[in-house]
């Protein structure tokens, strides 16, 4: 098979669309025909050399994938050769084939075509395990989404609303905010003109946000303290804006408020395959009625994964990009 390799660490060239052995699956492990692949930014660190995947896991870029079952390892029940599917992978998914452990493996939703189920497993995963699971988001309370606009925020904004919160985003310029709108936002803040403290603050009476996705880190976190409300949850799930930050105890203390941080790629299998599990019983549903849809801005071609970098570095998209498979 062929699958993009990093010979070495690099800018967008250094991804190299070569022939590799193919994977076997293994116990427990589903052998996956690649239909298409998501760019993640978790990509973008491990092409620079900065986010090895995990032991054992395939090298190749990639956390999602959809495509067909093409074989079932031992001890594998409950699917079929042939059947659509998209996967939750620690790596590979670049790749014209993939194993992926049986607990990470969805049907492709009802109503959404295969290629598009590409762009599912991780945002899906991501949002339902920290917003919901983490978070506890209720009905009627207030979320902030930071980086509304990207693939984590278009489906935040849509879950979000599927369960009766109002949602608040912040993202960068009237076109992009006004996207966010067209998938539900309440409360548009744009960051590059507006304190998105004064805003929530503004839009709340004063209350602050009640959950807060966070995608920036050490540069946002004062003032996501800030922003919180009494009994509020910010859940850190990237470090766009740096690792250190000052947490000021004594206004996390005064909001009874906490702090969660969490990654999805290094989970041990057991979690990931709760996480999946939770969100086919409360994700799926929503997408096979049309309440939430997948947001895709362009597809390439897998060979051409270089521009599909280059098109997330520029942060010019809404939604997701994803790679198809010649």
């Amino acid at each position: 098979m062929h699958a993009i390799t990093i010979p070495e660490p690099g800018g967008p060239e250094a991804l190299v669309w070569a022939e590799v052995p193919d994977p076997v699956p293994g116990e427990g492990e589903i052998l996956i025909e690649v239909a298409a692949g998501a760019v993640n930014r978790a990509d973008l660190l491990q092409r620079q050399g900065y986010y090895d995947p995990p032991p054992g896991t395939s090298p190749y870029p990639g956390l999602e994938c959809s495509g067909r079952v093409a074989a079932l390892g031992p001890g594998v029940a409950g699917w079929s050769v042939g059947d659509e599917v998209c996967a939750l992978l620690a790596g590979g998914g670049y790749a014209e084939k993939v194993v992926a452990p049986v607990g990470q493996v969805l049907p492709v939703p009802e109503g959404v075509d295969l290629v598009t189920a590409a762009a599912l497993p991780e945002v899906t995963a991501t949002v339902w395990s920290n917003v919901f699971m983490v978070a506890h988001l209720r009905p009627g309370e207030t979320l902030l989404v930071h980086g509304g606009s990207s693939g984590i925020g278009t489906m935040a904004i849509q879950l979000g609303k599927a369960v009766g919160a109002r949602v608040a985003v912040t993202a960068g310029g009237p076109e992009k905010l006004a996207r966010c709108a067209e998938l539900g936002a309440d409360i548009l803040i744009d960051y590059r003109e507006q304190d998105f403290v004064e805003e929530i603050k503004k839009a709340t009476d004063g209350a602050g946000a009640d959950v807060i996705l966070d995608i920036m880190g050490a540069k946002y976190l004062d003032r996501n303290i800030k922003a919180l409300a009494v009994n509020g949850r910010l859940a850190v799930i990237g470090l766009q804006g740096g690792v250190k930050g000052e947490l000021n105890l004594g206004a996390l203390l005064a909001k009874r408020a906490a702090v969660t941080a969490t990654s999805l790629r290094m989970r041990p299998l057991e979690e990931k395959a709760a996480i999946v599990a939770a969100v086919r019983e409360h994700v799926w549903p929503l997408l096979a009625a049309g309440t939430v849809r997948p947001v895709v801005d362009r597809a390439f071609p897998m060979p051409e994964a270089p521009e599909a970098h280059r098109t997330l570095e520029s942060s010019t998209h809404v939604g997701k990009v994803l790679l198809v498979t010649p």
